[in-house]
């Protein structure tokens, strides 16, 4: 009897002094439930799309912030059935759940937790995950204390958002995105009990990493949902067998990586380091179909450039183990090196003939590449083909597959490109490809890519020679210099072609590109004033000689620079800067910022007479029309059309820069060490149909534009000139050395 005692008077003291443990040494040193009663997630900077499509996420988490009125009923029936399922029923802490997990491991039965949604919402915001009783103590009263000041429907919403879900997701509306590329409300049954079976363990159930081990716990959670009658028999049975496509990376709505870069920057430069936890909102320009087109088209013409100058050869090659579990670690290994490139795909040969190549891929996949699909690699697949272009054993090569399935063997091109549009009317970016992959190079060769202009700058000269009396009819002698002269010339420059057509018009001179004919003119105005000509354009004209050699396009441009340039052109005389974010938000949706641009440019902006722009617009229309960019209006079947095909000494560079309407877009090719894009390459053959590709889309379904002419012009000849021009007065034709005595006053 006195044991008993005994025992009953130790129970009593261990239970008061673990009361005393608890309520003097644990509570006081309880932290501050500010956290949860203030919560404020660190949700990234997101960029969007004028059309609301994502573009870009940067932060250390992927997480949003969604209302619990806004969360699916299904999403929170699913995690609170296999999470806790008496959650509106006790108190913080679910002692019946506590005893029913003691029971199951005491009887070997299954294993279940014994935490809380409000005892994980502690842990989560104030404690480590060690595992000892003190913190399962603290846990258990910081739960009690949550209890008191928030309501179950707060403490469920900040465990829905707060908790870490794999993939450095955090909260269940940002792992529907990193996981399924879905909204909360998009998502299936499936999809939900699959996301719910995460918080467990985030690292064995993450369905991007352990699929397999993720469908278990999703079964488990079905059938949890089952058991509380949350879904039926069918409804257990349709989601048990659905077929579920994960995302192994995470998913942005349109192709737009150069852009978010661009805006991270100007964002980071106001926010700091607050600019990955905020939740800044913003809204660009961009336009995601524009967008979209304008990068397809830049990949897959840099690819059929590539293409037609043959096939350089494995970019790598490894020795393969005869052991076949080796083999596929040393497979896997060496794929980790060479990453994908949107659809070409890394592969290494593992069997080759001139009529079939077998690869590996890094998913575990073995494809088989034959017939039209070797087309590329015939030269490489010959039994003599020199051994550091042969594809053999242990080759790296790349492979994409078509949309009927079919395997062929590429490439990753070395040439780099760059497409930018812009609204020529107030200067907002509709669409910019920085170069063929971001990921590969993060330079932006649209805004940071200075490279000469080539023939792109001819139209700049020829506004100049306008200003100064010349008008499009005035004959220009098309001939080389030295023929004109009996000095000994230090450079005389040629046509492209070779080709001279003696005296010819300047808007059919332009129109064919003379080379000749630019110099003459620029020569006629004087290299300084053609150079002091081209800021009203946006141009900056240190970045030009003050030579002749300026008229061919050997300053520096940017195709940036180059779109601006080209809008004066596009809008009547106007000098637009060109801008990109439209408004930037907070997490709560209070506007931080919000552009203040007209639709239209002000009078204030101009920088050109509204003639001198219309004469150039109707010279540039008649390059599309019969000169070096025909290409366009054959291709598009539009009439108003204008731009310029620029080429640079050597076909270093290409270029396209052109409008219709209020769409103004330049294209470049070139490589990134400069060097020859080829003998039978020019900006007409490399930049021009990118152009035309993107501007297809751009243009789809807008009627074409008529400009209105304004004042002082008349139509003659076919061609427009300033009134005053008229009936043969000013410069009708320009000998080089006599010229600058016959060209009248400067108008």
């Amino acid at each position: 009897m006195k044991w008993l005692l005994a025992l009953a008077a130790a129970g009593v003291v261990f239970i008061l002094g673990l009361l005393a443990y608890i309520f003097l040494i644990l509570a006081p040193g309880l932290p501050e439930l500010t956290a949860v009663t203030d919560y404020k997630p660190k949700i990234p900077l997101r960029i969007y799309t004028a059309d609301n499509n994502l573009i870009g996420e940067f932060g250390e988490e992927h997480r949003d912030f969604v209302p619990i009125k806004d969360i699916p009923e299904k999403m929170k029936k699913a995690v609170l059935s296999i999470e806790d399922a008496r959650f509106y029923e006790h108190s913080g802490v679910d002692y019946i759940g506590v005893a029913r997990a003691v029971v199951a491991t005491a009887t070997g039965g299954v294993q279940q937790g014994a935490s809380t949604i409000t005892m994980q919402v502690a842990r989560n915001f104030f404690l480590t995950r060690e595992k000892s009783m003190t913190r399962k103590l603290r846990e258990m009263m910081l739960a009690k204390r949550i209890e008191d000041a928030l309501s179950k429907d707060q403490i469920l919403e900040l465990y829905m958002n707060q908790i870490y879900l794999g993939q450095r997701t955090h909260g269940f509306s940002s792992a529907a995105r990193t996981y399924f590329n879905k909204s909360l409300k998009e998502l299936t049954i499936a999809e939900t009990a699959m996301l719910a079976g995460i918080p467990q363990n985030p690292a064995r159930h993450n369905p991007a990493v352990n699929f397999e081990r993720a469908k278990k716990r999703q079964i488990l959670v079905l059938k949890s949902m089952l058991k509380h009658g949350d879904i039926n028999q069918a409804q257990f049975e349709s989601a048990s067998k659905e077929r579920l496509q994960v995302s192994k990376v995470a998913q942005f709505e349109s192709h737009a990586a150069h852009v978010a870069e661009m805006v991270r920057q100007q964002i980071y430069a106001q926010f700091k380091d607050e600019t990955y936890t905020l939740g800044i909102k913003v809204i660009t320009t961009i336009d995601s179909d524009e967008q979209d087109a304008a990068y397809e088209s830049l990949r897959r013409n840099v690819l059929t450039y590539d293409q037609r100058h043959g096939y350089r050869g494995p970019e790598a090659f490894i020795e393969l183990p005869t052991d076949d579990t080796l083999r596929d670690e040393a497979i896997d290994e060496f794929l980790q090196k060479f990453p994908s490139s949107e659809g070409l795909i890394s592969a290494v040969v593992t069997a080759a003939s001139p009529k079939l190549i077998k690869a590996d891929l890094a998913t575990g996949e073995s494809v088989e590449i034959s017939g039209e699909g070797l087309r590329l690699a015939v030269p490489a697949l010959q039994s003599k083909a020199n051994r550091d272009i042969k594809i053999r054993v242990g080759a790296l090569i790349r492979v994409m597959q078509d949309r009927k399935g079919k395997w062929s063997v590429t490439q990753t091109p070395e040439v780099e490109a760059a497409y930018v549009s812009l609204n020529a009317n107030n200067g907002a970016y509709r669409a910019m490809v920085g170069g063929f992959d971001f990921n590969r190079k993060k330079f932006n060769h649209v805004t940071s890519g200075w490279r000469q202009p080539g023939s792109s700058i001819k139209p700049f000269v020829y506004s100049a020679a306008l200003e100064k009396g010349f008008s499009p009819e005035t004959l220009i002698n098309d001939v080389p210099l030295s023929e004109t002269t009996e000095e000994v010339l230090a450079w005389d420059p040629r046509n492209d072609d070779g080709q001279y057509d003696g005296p010819i018009d300047m808007q059919h001179a332009l129109a064919k590109s003379k080379n000749v004919v630019s110099v003459r003119i620029l020569k006629a105005i004087g290299a300084g004033y053609g150079r002091d000509f081209l800021p009203r354009f946006g141009f900056d004209q240190n970045k030009h000689p003050l030579n002749l050699t300026m008229a061919l396009g050997t300053g520096s441009v940017t195709p940036l620079q180059l779109a601006g340039a080209y809008a004066v052109f596009a809008n009547g005389g106007y000098q637009v800067k060109p801008w990109l974010i439209q408004k930037v938000v907070d997490s709560k949706g209070t506007v931080l910022f919000e552009a203040k641009v007209a639709e239209q440019a002000s009078e204030d902006m101009r920088v050109l007479d509204s003639r001198n722009a219309f004469v150039m617009d109707s010279m540039l229309r008649e390059v599309v029309r019969s000169g070096t960019g025909a290409a366009a209006t054959q291709k598009l079947g539009r009439r108003d059309l204008a731009g310029k095909t620029g080429t640079t000494s050597d076909a270093v560079d290409g270029w396209f820069a052109g409008y219709a309407g209020n769409v103004v877009a330049v294209s470049w090719m070139g490589f990134d060490d400069p060097k020859s894009l080829g003998g039978r390459e020019f900006g007409a053959t490399v930049a021009l149909p990118i152009w035309i590709d993107a501007m297809r889309h751009a243009l789809n379904g807008k009627p074409e534009f008529t400009r209105p002419t304004p004042e002082n012009l008349v139509f003659a000849n076919g061609k427009w000139m300033y009134a005053e021009y008229e009936n043969g007065a000013g410069v009708k034709t320009l000998d080089i050395e006599t010229a600058p005595a016959t060209i009248p006053p400067e108008q």
